[in-house]
């Protein structure tokens, strides 16, 4: 836990600082992280996949990107529920279900049934995000808020990077260690959907829903929390409902530029993996262990540009300008071409650090611009427009990838969505100061 986080915390701090970063955001972290693992596994079993069930091309393509429909269906009702009754019940049973899914594409032979398994995974993984940011917005103030939802963050890359590692290993393996009949990429669906589903026992005893029901704070030390939070609310301009905030131009903004975004960060996402092996032809797990190293990167910069934006308390700089230089970077990777693999994989370092660096002070952003009548909602609607973008760029990235046999035209796509997603942040008025 970064030592920036406990730096208000003192033996007079009547709300225990340290104590919520330390209790709560594990928890948040941990869910997330084992949602990323189940959710982008599916970018080091495309290979074997695709040799085994003799898919084509454009099937190759549909089936990550199916997961977006399921998950754009559900983020405003999953939202309102966590808004309105539990975060707590309502990520035990999605841990569950999605861990179940996970492991189910294992064993799955008709690639009917895997486009089901798919969309029914990103229903019940829609679920997590907009859950755990009203989770978060329930426990941290404004000056705490972009840290926390650094190191929820910070599960994505956490997650990449040993995901990285361990998809190619498990693949590796049991592709010469035969089990059961079953292919290694198979056995990588099968056990590691198996964590979500132990997890859940332990997130369901641990996890509270308000600092109230928390039995590690005292009464008064919940209540000073809770004073903090609504002390805010009281400065930010009241909405009478959702459908006002979805109506607010920087919420539309947001989440048009949101498409962009997750368009470019989920191509990296679930194409690098294929592109990186076949550019250095390499085996599953040694390219998986070059691919974690955007990710270890990352995962120090996430934290940093949320420890600066909660010093600062400026957002809208980090999250345009992390978007401006991360369509840099897949310029210079489409630049060096696979002739230079060297140069085309540092830009790449760039390009996945840009992937999660602006989230942080994007949601931050969010809960000072809106009240919580509204916010969970809004949140939602902004990430379910980010799924139409995960659709886009997985669908079209890995159609480029697979047609043309080269990675220059992904790259640029996905510099030409970045450029977008700059120029709409820098488009969003910036929130009034209410320091």
């Amino acid at each position: 836990m970064p030592t920036a986080i406990l730096e208000h915390e003192t033996s007079a701090d009547a709300t225990r600082t340290a104590s919520r970063f330390l209790r709560v955001v594990p928890l948040a972290f941990i869910t997330y992280s084992l949602a990323f693992l189940d959710r982008n596994n599916f970018g080091y079993a495309s290979n074997g996949m695709t040799e085994s069930l003799k898919l084509t091309d454009n099937m190759t393509a549909l089936l990550p990107a199916v997961f977006f429909i399921g998950y754009f269906l559900f983020q405003i009702p999953s939202a309102n529920y966590a808004s309105k009754h539990s975060v707590r019940w309502l990520v035990f049973w999605s841990l569950v279900a999605w861990g179940a899914l996970s492991s189910l594409a294992g064993i799955i032979h008709s690639t009917g049934w895997l486009i089901v398994d798919r969309l029914l995974l990103g229903s019940v993984e829609g679920v997590v995000l907009p859950a755990m940011l009203v989770y978060l917005t329930r426990w941290f103030t404004k000056r705490e808020r972009s840290r926390a939802n650094s190191l929820l963050m910070l599960a994505n890359p956490v997650t990449m990077t040993y995901a990285s590692a361990a998809s190619g290993f498990i693949i590796d393996y049991f592709d010469t260690h035969h089990r059961l009949h079953l292919k290694g990429w198979q056995w990588m669906f099968i056990i590691e959907g198996i964590p979500s589903i132990a997890w859940a026992g332990l997130w369901v005893m641990l996890a509270k829903d308000r600092p109230s029901q928390s039995a590690w704070l005292a009464p008064q030390e919940a209540e000073a929390v809770q004073r903090k939070l609504d002390a805010e609310q009281a400065e930010i301009p009241g909405v009478k409902n959702y459908w006002a905030a979805f109506a607010d131009q920087r919420v539309i903004r947001l989440a048009l530029m949101y498409i962009f975004f997750n368009a470019a960060g989920y191509a990296f996402m679930f194409w690098m993996p294929a592109i990186v092996k076949a550019q250095t032809g390499a085996s599953a797990g040694k390219s998986g262990l070059l691919m974690a190293v955007p990710y270890l990167v990352a995962s120090f910069t996430i934290v940093a540009v949320s420890w600066i934006s909660d010093r600062t308390m400026q957002r809208k700089k980090y999250v345009w300008g992390s978007n401006l230089v991360g369509a840099i970077g897949y310029l210079l990777a489409a630049l060096a071409g696979p002739q230079h693999f060297g140069m085309a994989f540092l830009a790449l370092i760039v390009v996945g650090t840009c992937t999660y660096t602006p989230t942080s002070p994007q949601w931050a952003w969010m809960a000072e611009m809106l009240p919580r009548n509204v916010l969970a909602e809004s949140m939602a609607l902004v990430n379910s427009f980010g799924a139409v973008g995960g659709f886009l760029g997985v669908y079209f990235g890995g159609w480029l990838n697979r047609h043309f046999h080269s990675p220059g035209l992904t790259f640029l796509f996905c510099a030409m969505c970045l450029l977008l997603a700059a120029g709409l942040g820098l488009s969003v008025k910036q929130n009034p100061r209410t320091e």
